[in-house]
């Protein structure tokens, strides 16, 4: 009797200490994740000679300088441009990746074709190919075509580039969509465009959130293409940030001004999405 009334006690203490390890091992990961994003902000607040200094001063005055000449346009070098660049590239590009990665995910989950899974094998072979082993072809096709330094083309560039992984994600999605539901509205006399965007898009709207969300990261933190690519006119903010490393040296205080900013965007949008990215990527894009 004394035994099989200690051992569930034993077996629940145990739980109960690896579950305070297990607490204490994630706590450890999130701290190793967020402190450099801490020093980033930090430092973004400290004045050149400061951040400069060799071990950094943490008691070091706080001043928001930096912000200011990241911020001051006199010389033409506004973040402005770079931004509003950045952010028309990345939404453009994640709706027609939305509105292309829709029908296709149906079309491979709900509706399968023949050879299905050939299909996204070959969706996600187009990603095994480094993106630099490309970039000779695409600028020479830029040139040719008189889209260098334009905008729209680097739309092209990351829709081609994230629809892959778009249709990857949305067909796990799209699976667990009861089919009884899509067959209702076909009696019912809905066609297929009236299913996909009132019956399949609302049903599955955590994963084209999920979606939607890791698409418009993607582009937005591109760099490689849109550095070769474009130059004044549709210079995106990632390489907008570049150009604080100069030949005078490496501006420390404001680079990491420039980094706190240009994230925001991506991290307002993953705030606000947060409950649908969470949701979306529980319905089987990593299940």
């Amino acid at each position: 009797m004394t035994v099989h009334t200690v051992a569930p006690h034993r077996a629940a203490r145990a739980a109960r200490r690896r579950g305070l390890a297990l607490g204490l091992l994630a706590w450890l990961a999130g701290l190793a994740f967020f402190l450099p994003v801490a020093w980033m902000v930090l430092t973004s607040l400290h004045s050149e000679s400061d951040a400069a200094t060799n071990p950094p001063s943490l008691g070091a005055g706080l001043t928001l300088d930096a912000y200011r000449e990241f911020f001051d346009s006199a010389a033409g070098t506004g973040p402005w441009p770079a931004l509003i660049n950045s952010f028309t590239a990345s939404t453009f590009s994640t709706l027609f990746v939305l509105l292309l990665a829709l029908p296709a995910a149906y079309a491979l989950s709900i509706r399968r074709v023949r050879k299905w899974t050939d299909v996204l094998f070959f969706f996600l072979s187009t990603k095994m190919l480094p993106a630099v082993a490309g970039l000779l072809p695409i600028y020479l096709i830029a040139k040719n075509s008189g889209m260098l330094d334009n905008i729209w083309l680097l739309v092209i560039l990351y829709t081609s580039m994230n629809l892959p992984i778009a249709v990857w994600m949305m067909q796990s999605f799209l699976a667990d969509i009861p089919v009884s539901i899509i067959e209702a509205a076909q009696i019912d006399g809905a066609r297929l465009p009236s299913i996909l965007a009132r019956v399949v898009a609302p049903v599955a709207g955590p994963g084209l959130a999920a979606t939607a969300l890791i698409c418009f990261i993607f582009s937005w933190n591109e760099m490689l293409f849109a550095r070769v690519l474009t130059g004044v006119t549709a210079q995106t903010a990632p390489v907008f940030l570049t150009s604080f490393i100069t030949s005078q040296g490496l501006f420390l205080a404001k680079v990491c001004a420039a980094s706190v900013v240009i994230s925001l965007p991506v991290l307002a949008a993953g705030f606000a999405a947060q409950d649908k990215l969470v949701q979306g990527l529980s319905l089987g894009a990593v299940k």
